[in-house]
């Protein structure tokens, strides 16, 4: 059986998704990009604010299913331009202390609302 993960303290979802899912202990979540959770709108100041933002929207997802970074597994993460991949990456690895999951940056023509970057993951128990 499945179960949804639907955590207040994380973005409500801008479509026909769910924040997460939960399956035979694999968390598999939605991308995440930079809505403040709490006032619905986006955080487009400077990349690395942006990222934080996506990166603190990903904390409280795994929270919502009692979990944090050190469950993560799988992170992918799209870039509106390559150009953004230091300073992604700069605040990405801020958030990890050992072990950080495997990862793939890509590069694709537009992202959800115009934002310059998403992330997805899938988290193990």
């Amino acid at each position: 059986m499945k179960k949804v993960i639907n955590y207040p303290n994380a973005p409500k979802p801008i479509g026909a998704y769910s924040q997460a899912i939960l399956k035979n202990g694999t968390l598999y979540a939605s991308g995440q990009i930079a809505i403040n959770p709490q006032t619905g709108e986006l955080n487009m100041g400077t990349i690395e604010e942006e990222t934080r933002q996506v990166m603190e929207n990903i904390k409280n997802v795994l929270l919502g299913a009692n979990m944090g970074f050190s469950n993560l597994v799988k992170c992918s993460i799209f870039l509106s331009n390559m150009s953004y991949f230091e300073q992604v990456n700069s605040v990405y690895a801020s958030y990890f202390y050992d072990a950080p999951p495997a990862r793939e940056t890509v590069a694709v023509l537009g992202l959800p609302k115009g934002v310059n970057v998403e992330i997805s993951f899938i988290a193990l128990v």
